[in-house]
């Protein structure tokens, strides 16, 4: 997969990856919310990445982005080079693999992918399965975030609420968003943030592809939300927001951004506006 030629594209679809699993420069991420479901069949070849490596895991931002040192080991065990393209993809349509590309995105590796429906819309193209484990070849990958512009904290998040062209993606329930359900000492959403729950981007009558491009933007501007605002999307832990980060980025919103500490942060401080 060297020459630019044979690059997939950002949405790649499973009889495209089943074409091009022996290039040498390839690397596909099972990401899986469930991690029986690797054992249970996965792209051949792929490798298995707990979802739970891309989440800090402390402090007052625990779902936000681990630490450059704890996603070089990370990276560094999984076999990333500078000249590996990744596919991403999981079991539940797009949520982790999102979450993933959008690290990759951040450390600036850039040469990625999104097998379209995951391991659903593998299976339902009746391609093989494997249930072999496959080890990585680990690499020596330094990683470092060179593009910060692909994340927002909550300070800043809390100094521009209200700017003129800037709009909030909230990619929880609806019954989250209202404020009716949850598990935070505060609930409701970010003031002036519009819901669309992420699994309303799925096609589940095509094995939980993205919906159609067209509908999608037109449901979005609806909402407010159009390619050329700057975007910021979250839900709990930015792993739903992970999958609306990758919608966005296909459906050519060039500045959309995902909070990592979410609602977990948002929804736990005693300093942030919270509207219901």
């Amino acid at each position: 997969m060297s020459s630019e030629d044979n690059l997939l594209p950002l949405i790649v679809e499973p009889e495209r990856l089943a074409e091009r699993l022996d290039a040498p420069d390839l690397l596909v991420i099972d990401v899986p919310l469930r991690p029986d479901s690797h054992a249970q069949g996965h792209v051949p070849g792929a490798v298995f990445l707990d979802h739970r490596r891309l989440l800090r895991g402390e402090g007052e931002a625990p779902t936000d982005v681990p630490s450059p040192e704890a996603l070089s080991r990370l990276f560094s065990e999984l076999g990333l080079t500078r000249d590996t393209h990744v596919v991403a993809y999981d079991d539940e349509g797009g949520g982790w693999a999102g979450r993933l590309l959008w690290t990759l995105e951040l450390i600036g590796h850039t040469r990625y992918s999104y097998l379209n429906g995951g391991i659903h819309a593998w299976r339902d193209a009746g391609l093989p399965l494997s249930t072999e484990t496959t080890p990585p070849t680990p690499s020596d990958y330094q990683a470092e975030i060179l593009h910060p512009e692909v994340r927002i904290d909550c300070l800043e998040l809390q100094e521009r609420l209200g700017e003129k062209g800037l709009a909030i993606w909230d990619a929880r329930s609806r019954a989250e968003y209202d404020g009716e359900r949850g598990n935070n000492r505060r609930l409701g959403h970010i003031p002036g943030a519009v819901n669309l729950e992420w699994t309303l981007a799925m096609d589940r009558e095509r094995g939980l592809r993205i919906r159609d491009y067209a509908e999608l933007i037109t449901e979005l501007e609806a909402l407010g939300l159009n390619p050329d605002m700057e975007v910021v999307t979250y839900c709990q832990s930015h792993h739903r927001s992970g999958f609306t980060w990758l919608v966005g980025r296909a459906l050519g919103f060039e500045k959309i951004r995902g909070y990592g500490g979410s609602w977990q942060e948002w929804g736990n401080r005693d300093d942030t506006p919270v509207e219901r």
